[in-house]
């Protein structure tokens, strides 16, 4: 599993937010939409899909704030 937010790759983020309810909406080109509720509110989140390279540090923090999930839930 990653450590901290680096080294996140794509199938890391799908199965960690399909873990915590999020359900893949659509996808558009190299982007993956998954739509689940969060602080009782619904939440969209985009995900690049790059193949097996890993997301970058602005991206990743972009996909937790997205979420809506604590960061500290994102790092267990």
């Amino acid at each position: 599993m990653p450590r901290g937010v680096f080294n996140w790759k794509f199938r890391d983020v799908d199965k960690f937010l399909k873990s915590h309810g999020f359900h893949l909406h659509h996808s558009k080109g190299g982007h993956y939409f998954y739509y689940g509720h969060s602080q009782n509110e619904l939440r969209m989140v985009c995900v690049p899909f790059h193949g097996s390279k890993s997301i970058g540090l602005k991206t990743m923090k972009g996909i937790i704030s997205q979420s809506g999930l604590s960061k500290e839930e994102w790092l267990k």
